[in-house]
């Protein structure tokens, strides 16, 4: 797309990835002044794993091209996750990062999205059947995982047995396998509303999306490897905050979401709802239906303790999260009412992520 510089690279796109990996090859403490410059290409490989990913979806279309996109996020969270949980001290994080990410995309997001159209185009239209299917594997799966562990007996607490574990792991892939099979086959049609593509600009050239997506992969890496080595920094930092442990997830979560959450917020200010919702909704199921049997499998394959129960307020949060999206998304229009009362669950998600 000629209007969004799918033409051509941006100098920092591919720079920024590449001093990420020579950093880390060249293996500095994270605490020492090459902190901030690890923290400054982590940040900035982040956006351009997602820009890379934007030029391959615009080659592939919608619904395929938000498909590239949350997968590109999903890698992201899942390698930060695992690089922090290496050490078997981290339990709660994959359940605080996963349940994070659910509510930054479908209250904060969703609800600066709905604020913004409304702002801007009054009404906004898109396809409720696609709506409605994301919001049933993504409710489904999310209940089982943090939800169910809390009300089992085969183990105390907040945990799956390993058997439970597996089977809600191989559960959420199954689902996952049947959704992306109604996305891209069976009733691709229901994820359409309006343009397909961005009607600014026209799809960029194979050479141009195959090093797009070489540059991906190589930001992909970057990002992975810049995350396992600010590791301490970043605990350090909520430690220094007197903040909960839980917050490290809502960081990894908002860091990870950023860049799409963006290229949600312009489809939306461009009047393309549809496509806005397609990369928030997305995210979150590829989070849900992709983080956790991966997470899961590296706890059972590595022996790790995985807490994937949420607390009475997170559940509380979660379940109220599911009941006001679903009512959103039911009839295909949207209103800066709807926006609103998704931000102000999103408040309280960030008020208690500090005051629990």
């Amino acid at each position: 797309m000629a209007g969004h510089g799918h033409d051509k690279t941006p100098w920092w796109a591919w720079l920024f990835p590449a001093l990420g990996v020579a950093i880390v090859l060249a293996n500095p403490d994270a605490l020492s002044p090459f902190g901030i410059a690890m923290a400054l290409a982590l940040g900035i490989s982040v956006f351009a794993s997602v820009l890379h990913a934007e030029v391959v979806a615009a080659r592939t279309g919608e619904p395929y091209g938000t498909l590239v996109l949350a997968i590109a996020v999903t890698v992201i969270e899942t390698g930060l996750i695992l690089s922090l949980m290496a050490d078997g001290e981290h339990p709660e994080l994959a359940r605080d990062s996963v349940f994070a990410s659910i509510m930054i995309a479908l209250n904060g997001i969703v609800g600066l999205a709905l604020v913004l159209g409304g702002a801007r185009h009054f009404e906004q239209g898109f396809a409720a059947r696609g709506a409605s299917a994301f919001l049933t594997v993504v409710i489904t799966i999310s209940v089982l995982a943090l939800v169910l562990p809390n009300y089992t007996t085969s183990t105390p607490g907040p945990y799956f047995s390993s058997r439970q574990l597996l089977f809600v792991c191989v559960m959420a892939l199954i689902t996952y396998g049947v959704f992306l099979f109604v996305l891209t086959v069976r009733h691709r049609n229901d994820f359409l509303h309006g343009h397909g593509i961005d009607p600014e600009g026209a799809r960029p050239s194979l050479a141009r999306t195959g090093l797009a997506f070489a540059l991906m992969l190589l930001s992909l890496t970057a990002v992975v490897l810049l995350a396992k080595k600010m590791a301490p920094a970043l605990e350090a930092g909520v430690a220094w905050l007197e903040a909960p442990k839980s917050l490290t997830g809502v960081v990894i979560a908002a860091l990870v979401l950023m860049p799409e959450g963006v290229s949600a917020l312009r489809a939306a200010a461009r009047n393309q709802m549809q496509m806005a919702l397609n990369l928030t909704l997305g995210s979150v199921l590829a989070c849900i239906g992709l983080t956790i049997p991966v997470v899961a499998g590296f706890s059972l394959w590595t022996n790790t303790p995985l807490q994937l129960g949420l607390d009475p307020s997170g559940m509380v949060l979660l379940l109220l999260t599911f009941m006001v999206s679903t009512l959103t998304l039911a009839n295909g229009r949207t209103t800066v009412l709807q926006g609103a009362v998704h931000l102000m669950i999103f408040g309280t998600f960030l008020v208690l992520s500090f005051q629990p």
